[in-house]
């Protein structure tokens, strides 16, 4: 194996020659039906619906008020990716997302890398979203006197896991109607699920369904998508409207103090919940080859629904955390919980629905999303074949549509939502950073290649060292005994235990040391080098356990890159 081969790529010129000659070979071709209120719409359904009715609830528990703050902070990294998402979008308007920019910057491997990465945001983070759909569902109905059995609603391992903690309560004495519902829910799904072969057949019935509901809607056609994404859309800017202008009556504003009641540690204690509430606005980029003018609408839309839906997400949580106190927030219904706090038990069963829609709008995007995605891989023969043919009748990447179905569907049935929650926001912050990466690298290499959108340049020279050194005497002055303390290595601090959890934190300083020095003697772009450490340092806030995580996901992802897809890359036969 020739070392340098796994480093080949695929230049801009390459890629839009060859998807040229795929239109006039004819064949069955994606339907350009996007305009940019479409693609608007889109980004909307992506980004406003799990976080805004669940992980929103969870980082104002941690943060307080204050979570107004860390909604601001990860707009803007996400402002700064998208940015670099919309030049390459601009650049090479085909389905693919970053992957196929990764082919174009840094060649075949980390290709390959970033597109395994990326089923972690969709197909992985998809299962998330199926199991808060059938949270809210099974609550909903629950609301309309209908009672789902606990063990046709929740995961094998989550009902095990609390039929111990429960019995060991129970067993000190606890009463049973004094422990909380959803340990009530986990021990009563497992004393009733029916039995066989001493197997407890427990598994989220509603979160398997709904993901076949959406992806037959996904494999039918992009038009049908579309449609049913703006009714989505319409009805949870509708409600999200409604709760702002009803529970704007009933706002504190005494409830604001303290505004950050545990810190700052506190308020980052919130980055995956509110991050994950952002993730999903780079889907917008695998639609390119359905939009009728992509390197007009595609950054456009992105901007646009960055801003709407950072605006309306900074809002709520100040509703939110006015109506309630934020220490009763830590909930999986948020919104819903604080109505029901004020006995507006009729405007919560509204939201629940409100919830179902939106969480259902989130999981239509994804599952357009990921197949996209592996149909650029087949195309580069880094994937079967079968991975990018297109219905001829409803002109959809219709086998890796079904396959996202059962990738998803089939988990869902049994997975913990923990486990996934923060895997998915690793994978995402992964995919931006490279994305970041990829642009100034086609700077570097002096790519003239013209575009409708390009990131304005801002010379980096000097800018960066100094904000490096201005953040690090700045955290030296507010806390300089939690700086000796991380860089000591003696006592506790010796520990494993200690140690592991750091070393996303090296990473990151080792990182900002490299790229103070290239911008310093490169003169870089300023806007993607901050996207890029901005999205680093997010991705060190999930701990080292998420990195551990995604770092055994990627070993399996090389292994199926050396047994298969090296081998059978269209570079590699010279298809190009």
């Amino acid at each position: 194996m020739d070392f340098n081969q796994l480093f080949r790529k695929k230049s801009v010129d390459i890629i839009l020659k060859q998807a040229a000659e795929r239109e006039e070979a004819g064949g069955h071709q994606l339907t350009k039906n996007l305009t940019l209120r479409d693609l608007v719409v889109f980004g909307i359904a992506a980004i406003i619906g799990a976080g805004i009715f669940s992980t929103i609830g969870k980082a104002s528990f941690e943060g307080g008020p204050a979570v107004i703050l860390l909604f601001v902070f990860t707009a803007i990294a996400c402002t700064f990716s998208a940015m670099c998402y919309a030049e390459f979008a601009s650049r090479i308007p085909l389905s693919g997302s970053a992957y196929t920019y990764a082919y174009a910057s840094f060649g075949e491997l980390m290709a390959w890398i970033l597109g395994w990465g990326l089923v972690m945001e969709y197909a992985v983070g998809n299962i998330v979203v199926a199991i808060s759909w059938s949270d809210y569902f099974t609550s909903l109905m629950r609301g309309f006197h209908i009672h789902i059995p606990e063990y046709l609603c929740l995961d094998y391992f989550t009902a095990h896991s609390t039929w111990n903690e429960v019995t060991d309560l129970l067993a000190k004495g606890t009463a049973f109607d004094t422990l909380t519902e959803t340990q009530r829910e986990g021990w009563t799904a497992w004393e009733n699920a029916p039995q066989l072969g001493g197997l407890k057949l427990i598994a989220d019935i509603p979160a398997f369904v709904i993901t076949v509901l959406i992806t037959y809607l996904v494999y039918v056609g992009i038009r049908e998508s579309k449609r049913a994404g703006n009714i989505m859309v319409l009805l949870k800017l509708i409600i999200v409207f409604f709760v702002i202008a009803i529970g704007a009556f009933y706002v504190d504003p005494a409830r604001w103090s303290p505004f950050a009641p545990n810190g700052f540690a506190g308020i980052l204690k919130g980055i995956s919940g509110v991050f994950f509430a952002y993730i999903g606005f780079d889907a917008i980029s695998t639609t390119a080859e359905e939009c009728k003018n992509p390197q007009r609408d595609l950054p456009r839309s992105m901007f646009i629904s960055l801003v709407l839906c950072t605006v309306l997400y900074i809002i709520i949580a100040l509703i939110l955390t006015g109506m309630v106190s934020y220490k009763e927030l830590n909930v999986g219904d948020p919104l819903a919980h604080a109505f029901q706090q004020l006995n507006l038990t009729y405007f919560s069963n509204i939201i629940g629905i409100s919830a179902i829609i939106a969480i259902a709008g989130v999981l239509l995007v994804y599952q357009m999303g990921q197949p996209r995605i592996w149909m650029s891989m087949s195309r580069d023969g880094l994937l079967p074949k079968k991975f990018s043919k297109v219905h001829p009748k409803y002109k959809t990447p219709a086998f890796a549509t079904l396959v996202t179905g059962v990738v998803v569907a089939v988990p869902s049935l049994f997975v913990n939502l923990d486990t996934v929650v923060d895997l998915t926001s690793v994978g995402t912050l992964f995919a931006f950073v490279l994305v970041c990466a990829g642009v100034l690298s086609l700077e570097e290499n002096h790519d003239t290649e013209k575009s409708r959108y390009k990131i304005p340049y801002v010379n980096s020279k000097y800018i960066v060292p100094a904000l490096l050194v201005g953040l690090l005497g700045l955290v030296a002055w507010l806390n300089p005994e939690g700086l000796t303390n991380f860089f000591s290595f003696s006592g506790d601090n010796a520990t494993w235990a200690v140690i592991s959890h750091k070393i996303p934190m090296f990473i990151f300083i080792g990182v900002c040391i490299f790229l103070a020095y290239r911008c310093f003697t490169k003169s870089l772009s300023l806007i993607p080098v901050l996207g890029l450490l901005c999205n680093l340092y997010l991705m060190t806030e999930l701990g080292y356990t998420n990195w551990a995580g995604f770092f055994i996901w990627l070993v399996i992802g090389l292994v199926i890159y050396f047994t298969y897809s090296y081998r059978n890359s269209r570079l590699s036969t010279k298809e190009t």
